[in-house]
């Protein structure tokens, strides 16, 4: 790797020795030297790499700045348990690096007498003003995610007091996407682009430039109605307002990438029937309570099923070919279930872009399943006759694929909605759940049409 080449670094078993050999040594040249040119996230892998004591001694060598970053982007798990081999006066000086709402993050994961410890040893008193006032919100909203840097003008501004007033705040800001624009009062009135203020005249105010219409939040908003205001509107950042519409800080693109980026962990663990967000280095413990109760009821869904095959033992007895095809029409139903259900999912999740009514979805549904239906019906049915089964066998069979995709379709798309309704996370829809209940579902049907094209 060529010095100053920050983008490209692989971790060879080579580095990784030697880095270890340089750690026993103490060749702190070395470490320092090789990490130099290393991004941040790499060096949270090679952390990763070492025991807790070696990785502090790597890590109290780097810059304070590189380091920051290094503690912003750990696993909030790790983090925490890497935290615990420093004194609240080693860890102050990472803060005082971060933005505010990282290091709030940061924060909320230590005791509280670390925390209060950490903010009184702060340097940057404006910075510990700027923690204390984001604690008072909770982390799952837009108050929790805000950071109170940002470039800010009065209304009543000129172009070049403007200037100087985003050369000093800009010292706290690592990125301007836009200068918001407040009143006397603070409250914010709109925005100005860096672009507009520099093809205007030093003596232009403000108030002739700015763009009265601006996309904001409050801070109660819950951060998914913040992700989904900045996913509608193709945000980089957006100001965050009281309720009394006066500006206390903004929200950018990287904090809604990680919201975004949980929820649809979050979602997928339930679409896969776990309960909890659990990750590979959890206790066994939390990872088999998280995955058990689903566990519990697919096998519960599996006793009915078994129940109720006993319900038509006589019929099998009668015609044992019926048996050869009830894996195909329960997976069909699962599966065109869960297709289903994944689609109202994704309209739950972007409401903005899936505008048709309840009745619309429906129909739409409905004329989709009608088609699939008919389509893999036809070919089971050309298939079923060439393998010899008896024609009345093969009308058994398409019949009831056809009335099961059109059913599991209805009920995969009305589950999350009713699930949504209720207030209930409509990922249990797609989950173990609907599996389970389009299996009984395909069961009935499948027996329901051999009991009266057979007669039995």
């Amino acid at each position: 790797m060529e010095q100053g080449d920050i983008t490209h670094f692989e971790l060879s078993k080579e580095f990784l020795e030697r880095l270890e050999r340089a750690v026993k040594e103490h060749d702190n040249n070395f470490i320092i030297d090789s990490l130099a040119p290393v991004n941040p996230a790499d060096i949270s892998t090679i952390l990763d790499e070492f025991d807790a004591e070696d990785s502090k001694y790597i890590f109290d060598l780097l810059p304070v700045e590189k380091a920051a970053v290094i503690l912003s982007e750990l696993d909030e798990d790790v983090r925490k348990d890497f935290l615990k081999n420093f004194s609240s006066n080693e860890i102050a000086p990472y803060v005082d690096q971060l933005d505010s709402d990282d290091a709030v993050d940061l924060l909320n994961e230590q005791p509280v007498r670390t925390r209060e410890e950490v903010i009184a040893s702060l340097n940057n008193t404006e910075k510990a003003d700027h923690i204390v006032d984001l604690l008072h919100y909770d982390e799952d909203c837009a108050g929790g995610l805000m950071a109170k840097e940002l470039i800010k003008a009065n209304i009543n501004w000129t172009i070049t007091q403007t200037i100087e007033e985003i050369r000093r705040q800009a010292e706290n800001v690592n990125k301007i996407y836009s200068v918001y624009v407040v009143d006397d009062e603070e409250k914010l009135v709109g925005k100005v682009s860096l672009k507009r203020m520099l093809l205007s005249r030093a003596g232009t105010k403000i108030a002739d430039i700015f763009d009265p219409e601006v996309i904001s939040v409050q801070t109660f908003y819950h951060e998914e109605e913040v992700a989904s205001v900045m996913r509608k509107y193709d945000l980089e950042a957006v100001p965050v307002v009281n309720v009394q519409n006066k500006l206390v800080g903004r929200i950018t693109i990287d904090d809604i990438v990680d919201v975004i980026t949980e929820m649809a962990e979050e979602e997928r663990q339930l679409m896969s029937g776990i309960s909890e967000d659990v990750e590979e280095t959890d206790s066994v413990w939390r990872i088999s309570r998280a995955r058990l109760p689903w566990l519990l009821i697919g096998m519960t869904g599996g006793l009915l099923a078994a129940t109720f095959l006993g319900n038509f033992e006589k019929d099998i007895e009668v015609i044992p070919a019926l048996a050869f095809f009830m894996p195909l029409v329960t997976a069909t139903g699962g599966n065109v279930g869960i297709q289903s259900s994944s689609i109202i999912l994704q309209s739950l999740a972007n409401p903005s872009v899936f505008t048709e009514s309840v009745g619309r979805r429906l129909l739409k549904v409905l004329l989709v399943a009608l088609l699939n239906g008919l389509l893999l019906a036809a070919f089971l049915l050309v298939v079923v006759s060439i393998m010899g089964f008896e024609t009345k066998l093969v009308m058994v069979v398409a019949i009831a694929l056809f009335n099961v995709v059109l059913l599991a379709s209805i009920m995969g798309t009305i589950t999350p909605l009713v699930l949504d309704k209720f207030k209930i996370n409509p990922a249990l829809a797609s989950g173990p759940f609907i599996t389970t209940a389009n299996d009984l579902l395909g069961l009935g049907v499948y027996f329901t049409v051999a009991h009266l094209l057979y007669n039995i």
